[in-house]
């Protein structure tokens, strides 16, 4: 990752690209995480529907680098019997975000979300395993809470009524699958969030985490080679690959560079990846 991000800096600060934004975020050290989160949606001008593809344009139009890991084997996939769920790299300028994929996209946006949590209240670099996602004090809580309050607002709990709630714990799932799917969120930080509220007592969420912990665990997915010339893309984001292009089509790199700084894909899958975003 920190060569990743050395490459973009270099092309970044070699081509002067006063365009490309710069990590400028606002001081939430001293708020709590409602209000931190709160301040940080207007910051990332967050809409009523997001996923982990919008909340990752989002962050990355601030100046922070979000990268993800791949689902099989290689130097970009994390093992699989790491507890590892995420990281972040604090930097005044182009600070970076690394989240493990996983089957559930919206499990990633929660990672992705929490590591944001870390470079804005805490202005640190921290490695987060799974017990730090469900932490309940200390700056592992805090990250959870901003994210929680991130993905889910308040105001967008108002969208779920009490009333049509199951009182089997297995049917949460189906209760909450339209919210889930527009917020980006999974139905545990939902459910958190109405714990935190007031609306879910703490017996009947731990209830669902026991049943949750019943189910088969979800498997890292393993993309699908045929997509390899995206693979770039998926792993460091729109505007690291659009960078590296922009150098290479002002012949400012040559196409051997390019293909380093974009994990070695071959030049023919470069040439595709150029046409994928020329829109031929």
């Amino acid at each position: 990752m920190e060569r990743q991000r050395e490459v973009f800096l270099s092309l970044r600060d070699e081509r002067d690209d006063a365009e490309t934004p710069r990590f400028d975020a606002p001081d939430l050290r001293r708020l709590r995480p409602a209000a931190a989160a709160e301040r940080a949606r207007q910051w990332l001008g967050l809409g009523e529907r997001n996923c982990f593809e919008t909340l990752r344009t989002a962050i990355d139009a601030r100046g922070v680098l979000v990268f993800r890991s791949n689902g099989y084997a290689g130097k970009w996939q994390i093992a699989r019997e790491s507890s590892i769920q995420g990281f972040s790299l604090y930097y005044a300028d182009a600070p970076v975000i690394f989240v493990r994929k996983f089957a559930s996209e919206a499990r990633q946006t929660f990672t992705m979300a929490h590591e944001l949590g870390h470079l804005l209240l805490h202005r640190a670099s921290i490695i987060d395993d799974e017990a730090d996602m469900v932490a309940v004090d200390g700056a592992e809580q805090e990250a959870n809470a901003f994210a929680g309050n991130l993905l889910v607002p308040d105001h967008f709990l108002a969208q779920i009524s009490d009333r049509d709630r199951p009182a089997d714990v297995s049917q949460f799932e189906g209760w909450l699958a339209a919210p889930t799917r527009s917020w980006g969120a999974s139905t545990e930080v939902v459910l958190r969030r109405l714990m935190d509220v007031g609306r879910l007592s703490r017996d009947t969420y731990a209830a669902y985490r026991r049943w949750c912990s019943t189910l088969a665990p979800h498997q890292e997915s393993g993309g699908n080679r045929e997509w390899r010339h995206r693979e770039p893309r998926h792993l460091f984001g729109d505007r690291y690959v659009r960078l590296v292009l922009d150098a290479l089509s002002a012949k400012e790199i040559t196409l051997n560079k390019a293909s380093s700084f974009l994990d070695n894909v071959k030049i023919e899958d470069l040439h595709q990846l150029e046409r994928f975003y020329a829109g031929a």
